[in-house]
């Protein structure tokens, strides 16, 4: 059983480390280490940590900070450095010496650069009061990479200990806390090439310091004699009734003191609470478990059960762990919690298949990025990124080795959005043949204090032990191990590709690309690859070329002009990423030659809309067969012209609302490969008499073929409708308008394909990143299309929860309005965001009229204008009026 050493018994680190549980478990007492630090690098301080930790110190000179923060971020909250987001000013911080487009996870730093060396991180604090506290600890959730720490003159851990980016610290320093001011002082050393860091990839760059620093809260904890750490719920439900579930709850006992104690730790959950006695030994950690079949009441009758986002209520409980001794209250913990089960299974075609509750479930969802510098996210940002992948109509966020805040995975509880968590690739993480023993001991280490704050999230449904291979047989059974220590009682996966692990056997996932430009067809047509079919990990149709304000935010006014040059490709990606040249030469071989900059970002909004919406539709239409599919990437780490479903500025394009059009929970949608008209349920309930209207028209819009059928489908199930015939003489740009309607809902899904007679025609070679197309769909007749007219209006509502508003447009001409963009501009003429559009990037046929909902967070500038335009609509601006 592992102890707490106290600090300062010898001035010593040795043995001094105690990891924590996440605050999950929240503690009674955790007062954050947040404001008053100050930061400098060691080449600028000649005191030494005895000195620099003492209260008084005059670090006055030194560089402000708010932790979490990176050094960089520090430096640049401070105006040392220009905007590292903006062009390409983040070559200019001192240390980006390295090739644009390379891995510096990989490569050293430079000799000069002013990261390559400890940087000090020192604040003062007054210890919180509490009554009968008889410890103090200070923990620290994410220092990168390595450190030195010192508080009150004393040092209390070394850097031979205290390494890794992901591991979590608690120090017990109640023999060094005082009344009155205190100091502590972290000398923190930044990680090097052979080290298991934070790591960008190929999807954006890595900042100077390659995130050196405090990235993770700093806070500190006090109790009384019996301190409780790593509290946990979990859940027996009975998936076939879901009418009752048994909890098995636990939560370690430690004893701070040097005596023995007794104490009674509670578990009290809404109107029950239940209780054991235990005896601790001095510095002794016990486990303490309640059990129903211990405890009578913790078998709940008709529980309130957690479901993912479209499956359910993400219901929630809240329990309380309690320790007291001496009648008197030492710690207690609060943990949130649901009840739920997951499970995996491998199909008949050997694909991975998750189940919630015992449902099927098809999993959609985007790859997540944190912010480059390691900023964490406000409560309002955080809220926007949540709302955005429920709009979407996702289910899923993976993160590849950019693990977030506590927060983070409390607010994906709240809304049933699932995570997939795991490591990263291409570095140290997956270079088991290099590493040392200390990566032989960091790597499980992080492991254990990563899935302690993990495992009461019911959002948090696997974990994947690797990312682009599995771990050898050494270091996966150390992984499956601590699993099994720690209760995970969910499925790990070896990793996000295919090769079967070592000891676990077939992922049952897999990860064959494409992440550069394929075609809508591709999707349904490939058999081998990425196609439809299995549990792709990591896919995406290409670049992500945002609308052109955001290219106008990110590139300065010489350089966003056209053409395209090296400043938009810096923000690319890397490897074979560095530039969109393949994105680029499909946009102008289907919609013609760009002129501009606009023309280029209008005409890149359409193509990543049929694209992302195609690659969305094909897995919904080949559900079970299709498992899973996970969009590279959600979200942008800074402003970037690849990989997202909306960009860095939280301004949605076409891919989101392609995506978001594909995952509408009653969607009708057209197959690539066989022309058949299918009608995909994404809800819990069958939906029956659907009505089903296909159009076909040519490029003057004269319709050349027709047909309604009514159909039933079943809860989470498809239909196929009919099939669209081949028509002769058709002219080599058409169109195709789909509706499914209810007598109950209305018109539920409508949706509009631009296609070609001419069809792209796929290379029988594939890259691992993506398959070249041989010849392309001709879509140029589009940038031909007749003049549009439109009349709008829209009624604005600011006495709801969140302002809301409906734009109703009607064409008025006789010529298709095709991808119609509505911005809602505040009086500045800024555009609104974060935005929630009911829909946008949508065509009209002459004499369709629609009504579309708007919605924006409270906090936002009020909407003066509302700003229309299309491919042959010229702009148009409408006032809102006040809705009756």
């Amino acid at each position: 059983m592992r102890q707490v050493v106290r600090a300062g018994l010898h001035g010593a680190a040795s043995g001094l480390l105690v990891i924590v549980c996440a605050r999950t478990a929240i503690a009674s007492e955790a007062v954050p280490l947040a404001d008053g630090w100050r930061i400098e690098s060691s080449a600028r301080v000649t005191a030494k940590g005895e000195t620099i930790s003492r209260p008084g110190f005059d670090a006055r000179a030194w560089h402000p900070a708010t932790v979490p923060a990176t050094v960089v971020a520090a430096l640049v909250a401070n105006g040392d450095y220009p905007d590292p987001y903006f062009g390409m000013n983040l070559r200019k911080i001192p240390g980006m010496t390295y090739p644009v487009g390379e891995q510096f996870a990989r490569l050293p730093m430079a000799a000069d650069s002013p990261f390559n060396r400890a940087w000090w991180y020192r604040v003062e604090f007054q210890p919180p009061a509490r009554a009968g506290s008889r410890a103090t600890s200070v923990h620290f959730d994410g220092i990168n990479y390595r450190a030195n720490v010192w508080v009150n003159g004393v040092r209390i851990a070394a850097q031979d200990q205290t390494a890794g980016a992901f591991r979590r610290y608690e120090f017990d320093i109640t023999r060094l806390v005082k009344a009155g001011a205190n100091a502590i002082a972290v000398e923190i050393f930044p990680p090097t090439p052979g080290d298991l860091g934070i790591n960008w990839v190929d999807w954006n760059p890595t900042p100077p310091d390659k995130n050196l620093g405090l990235w993770g809260a700093a806070y500190l904890t006090r109790s009384g004699a019996i301190a409780l750490r790593h509290s946990y719920v979990r859940s027996a439900l009975d998936v076939g009734s879901l009418d009752s579930a048994d909890l098995d709850a636990t939560t370690e006992a430690w004893n701070v003191t040097d005596a023995p104690v007794r104490a009674e730790i509670a578990f009290a959950l809404e109107k029950t609470t239940v209780r054991k006695s235990v005896a601790l030994a001095p510095r002794e950690h016990q486990v303490v478990r309640f059990t129903a079949a211990d405890f009578a009441p913790l078998h709940l009758v008709h529980p309130r059960v957690w479901w993912p986002y479209r499956m359910g209520t993400p219901n929630l409980y809240t329990a309380t762990f309690s320790a007291a001794s001496d009648d008197r209250e030492s710690d207690r913990e609060e943990v949130r919690f649901g009840i739920r089960q997951v499970t995996s299974e491998l199909t008949a075609e050997g694909h991975r298949l998750f189940r919630v509750n015992g449902r099927r479930i098809l999993i959609r969802g985007g790859g997540w990025a944190s912010d480059m510098l390691l900023r964490p996210l406000s409560a309002a940002q955080l809220e926007s990124h949540m709302r955005y992948v429920k709009e979407m109509g996702l289910n899923t966020i993976r993160q590849e080795g950019k693990l977030e805040t506590d927060a983070f995975y409390t607010r994906a509880d709240e809304l049933g959005i699932l995570i997939m968590p795991g490591w990263c690739c291409c570095d140290q993480w997956e270079m088991w043949d290099k590493w040392d023993a200390e990566d032989h001991r960091v790597g499980p280490e992080s492991l254990r204090d990563q899935l302690l704050r993990l495992r009461n999230h019911p959002s948090v449904f696997v974990w994947l032990n690797g990312s682009d291979k599995p771990p050898p047989a050494d270091v996966e059974q150390k992984y499956l191990d601590i699993e099994r220590e720690l209760e995970w009682d969910r499925p790990t996966v070896s990793s996000a590709a295919e090769a079967p692990g070592p000891v676990s056997g077939p992922s049952g996932v897999k990860m064959r690309g494409p992440y550069d430009y394929v075609p809508p067809s591709y999707w349904l047509l490939d058999k081998k690859d990425g196609g439809a079919f299995g549990f792709a990990t990591e896919i995406s149709p290409g670049a992500a070329v945002p609308p052109v304000e955001s290219l106008e935010a990110m590139l300065p006014e010489a350089r966003r002009r056209w053409p395209i040059d090296e400043r938009w490709n810096f923000h690319a990606g890397g490897g074979e990423f560095k530039n969109i040249a393949r994105f680029t030469a499909a946009l102008e071989a289907r919609y013609g030659k760009a002129t501009d900059v606009r023309d280029y970002a209008r005409k890149a909004q359409a193509l990543t809309y049929e694209t992302e919406r195609a690659m969305f539709e094909g897995y919904a239409r080949n559900k079970y067969r299709a498992t899973g599919v996970i969009q590279w990437m959600l979200n942008n780490a800074w402003p970037s012209i690849i990989w997202h479903l909306y960009d860095y500025y939280m301004r949605p394009g076409g891919g989101y609302f392609g995506t978001k059009a594909a995952c509408e929970p009653l969607h009708v949608q057209y197959s690539y490969d066989d022309r058949s008209i299918v009608l995909v349920n994404d809800t819990q309930q069958p939906v029956g008499g659907v009505t089903v209207t296909a159009t076909l028209l040519d490029f003057t819009l004269a319709p050349r073929f027709s047909k309604t059928v009514t159909l039933d489908v079943g809860a989470d199930e498809v239909a196929r409708a009919f099939t669209i015939p081949e028509v002769p003489t058709l002219s080599t740009t058409y169109f195709l308008q789909l509706t499914a309607s209810t007598a109950r809902a209305g018109d539920a899904s409508r949706n509009f394909y631009w296609l070609s007679t001419k069809p792209d025609v796929l290379s029988e070679k594939s890259e691992w990143f993506f398959t070249p197309t041989v010849s392309h769909a001709d879509l140029t007749a589009l940038t031909s299309l007749p003049r549009a007219q439109i009349a709008a209006s829209v009624a604005l509502d600011r006495k709801g929860r969140e302002p809301f508003g409906r734009v109703t447009i009607e064409n008025t001409g006789g010529a298709l309005a095709f991808q119609l963009r509505l911005q809602a501009v505040d009086a500045t003429g800024a555009e609104v965001l974060p935005v929630y559009w009911q829909d946008n990037y949508l065509s009209l046929l002459p004499g369709e009229r629609r009504e579309i909902a708007v919605s924006w967070p409270p906090t936002a500038k009020p909407v003066s204008v509302v700003v229309i335009e299309g491919w042959n609509v010229a702009s148009t601006r409408v006032t809102p009026r006040a809705a009756r």
